[in-house]
């Protein structure tokens, strides 16, 4: 990814290196969606790198088997397809992740009785327990994480990374 000044501004050796790689004139490039983009994937894997690290290998739990179980436990059972769309991934890995889960006693599927194709996951009573221990170290990491940033700036980069994603569909 790219490399930034304290300024959030890209280094004149980017500059120079994405003008020579891709020929195309400095003046045609957005710099500032650039500096965002890159912004944005910096932290999502710093946070997720942390979160793994700190919080979730406690529990043997990836980010993406935490965001399963997280959704499990506030819905209690969904369908695999609505998971993975709310995990962000796709449903060949919603099934291995559920596999996993499920070797932890910590879900279990079941097929829906009107249409045998379709499959949903449950949280059992054993993830429940593991994600009310679990959470309340999960959110304080949360709020250390942002901690630098006034609860007004927290609201308003809520609301800006929203737009990003109803914009996108992710």
């Amino acid at each position: 990814m790219h490399t930034f000044n304290e300024d959030g501004e890209l280094l004149p050796v980017e500059k120079s290196t994405i003008n020579r790689l891709t020929n195309l004139p400095l003046d045609s490039l957005n710099l500032e969606a650039i500096a965002v983009v890159t912004n944005i994937y910096r932290i999502a894997q710093g946070l997720r790198n942390k979160m793994e690290r700190e919080v979730l290998s406690e529990y043997g739990l990836s980010w993406t088997s935490f965001s399963i179980l997280y959704d499990l436990w506030v819905e209690g059972s969904l369908e695999t397809k609505k998971l993975a769309h709310s995990a962000g991934v796709s449903k060949a890995t919603v099934s291995n992740i559920t596999n996993t889960l499920e070797r932890k006693e910590l879900c279990y599927r079941k097929t829906d009785t009107r249409d045998r194709r379709i499959t949903y996951v449950a949280i059992t009573d054993k993830g429940k327990q593991a994600m009310e221990k679990l959470y309340p170290t999960f959110h304080q990491s949360e709020v250390e994480i942002v901690s630098s940033l006034t609860a007004s700036e927290q609201k308003n980069m809520s609301n800006l990374l929203r737009k990003v994603i109803r914009e996108n569909d992710f």
